[in-house]
């Protein structure tokens, strides 16, 4: 059986309380202006009289709204609050600072503007009014820690609504992440992702994407565990969003739970809070591959897993081989925005997976199947592959 290298694992980095909370202070973002505002001139086209020539253009000819404001380069990171990452349904105030951070991502890796928006309503209907009627502010949706299954059909009415791109992050972003990995991994391996009996441990939004993009990428056998166990075709508990995941997977027509499924499973993807004890890991198979990446505790250590299985991932950034979703998010917006596209593509996604993994290059290794996040060659690589998927699909303007 295969075991990690012994590369170096990089340190836990050590937070206080007072440093977290000082770096909040008046939230993490703020405005900048792209004109000069120091002479009465400046201020004269910036705003009246000059301002109202541009607004008379744009009143002619809307279209020129994309090039004379910010609308065409400016995501809203959009949340009612209720499936923060690791802390659940806390309502828009207490998510605030989630969503000001995803904003300030974009900024950093993409350089797009954002604006976080948080919605005191968890009534899908005014959900998607909202954005309807916010449609002129904003040129991409980043949906973001919205419950399942509600998540599902906000994300897919909002999509049939709005003629600009729509991507429900904690779906699409953590599954291109996750194929990108399990493309490095078999990769390394020389495996084929067609050859292996995959895992997926939680049937919420993740779980539901992570199958449905490997799936696409050539994956054959996937089984599906919820809270009850191996999601199947016979049990007659499953709403339709389950169920539907239950005709498309589980070809052998396995029964049970955690150790039925992962006994001589090639891969398992943890996007649950659940555990796996390490006696069930032991039973997987010869080489296997664990990414868990449940925050801020992993479904399993990865130190622990890594005496069964051959390559390990996590969420977390203090051990090797991170999952993160910042490889994904600003780089496909910003593609998806440079080329006019109207939608996020399955394609869109695929080549974006593919573009994270062309990154790594010549350094993969079993300790290294995706870039870091903090690369700086990830999101205009991920931006110009998913622009020439989405020029290639025709979904540009």
């Amino acid at each position: 059986m295969s075991i990690v290298s012994d590369a170096p694992t990089p340190r836990k980095v050590e937070l206080t309380d007072e440093e977290i909370f000082d770096a909040h202070i008046d939230g993490k973002l703020s405005v900048e202006l792209t004109s000069p505002l120091e002479s009465q001139r400046d201020l004269s086209i910036a705003y009246t009289p000059g301002v109202a020539q541009v607004s008379r253009a744009i009143a002619a000819d809307e279209t020129l709204a994309a090039r004379y404001t910010w609308t065409n380069r400016l995501v809203v990171v959009v949340s009612d609050g209720t499936a923060v990452l690791g802390l659940g349904d806390i309502g828009p105030r207490a998510s605030l600072p989630v969503m000001e951070g995803k904003s300030a991502l974009f900024k950093k890796f993409a350089g797009l503007n954002s604006i976080p928006l948080v919605l005191d309503t968890k009534d899908p209907d005014e959900i998607v009014e909202t954005l309807i009627r916010l449609r002129p502010s904003f040129g991409a949706v980043n949906l973001e820690d919205i419950s399942a299954p509600r998540c599902f059909e906000i994300e897919k009415r909002v999509i049939e609504a709005l003629d600009c791109p729509v991507m429900h992050d904690d779906q699409h972003g953590t599954a291109i992440v996750v194929l990108s990995a399990l493309m490095g991994a078999v990769k390394v391996q020389n495996r084929n992702i067609a050859d292996l009996r995959v895992v997926i441990s939680g049937a919420g939004a993740a779980g539901v994407a992570c199958t449905n993009m490997l799936l696409a990428a050539g994956a054959t056998d996937v089984v599906v565990l919820d809270s009850k166990g191996i999601v199947s075709r016979e049990r007659k508990d499953l709403g339709p969003i389950k169920a539907d995941l239950a005709e498309r997977t589980n070809p052998a027509g396995r029964h049970g739970g955690l150790i039925e499924a992962l006994a001589g499973a090639d891969v398992f993807v943890g996007v649950s809070a659940g555990t796996v004890p390490e006696e069930i890991v032991a039973t997987m198979a010869d080489d296997a591959i664990v990414f868990a990446l449940s925050n801020p505790d992993p479904e399993i250590h990865p130190e622990v897993a890594s005496k069964h299985v051959a390559i390990v991932a996590t969420g977390r950034s203090d051990f090797p081989n991170q999952i993160n979703n910042v490889l994904a998010f600003p780089g496909v917006f910003k593609g998806a925005l440079d080329a006019g596209a109207r939608r996020i593509t399955e394609g869109m996604k695929l080549a974006a997976a593919e573009a994270i993994l062309s990154v790594v290059g010549d350094e993969l290794a079993i300790d290294k199947i995706v870039p870091s996040p903090l690369d700086p060659r990830v999101a205009p690589a991920v931006a110009e592959a998913v622009a020439a998927a989405a020029r290639a699909e025709g979904v540009t303007e």
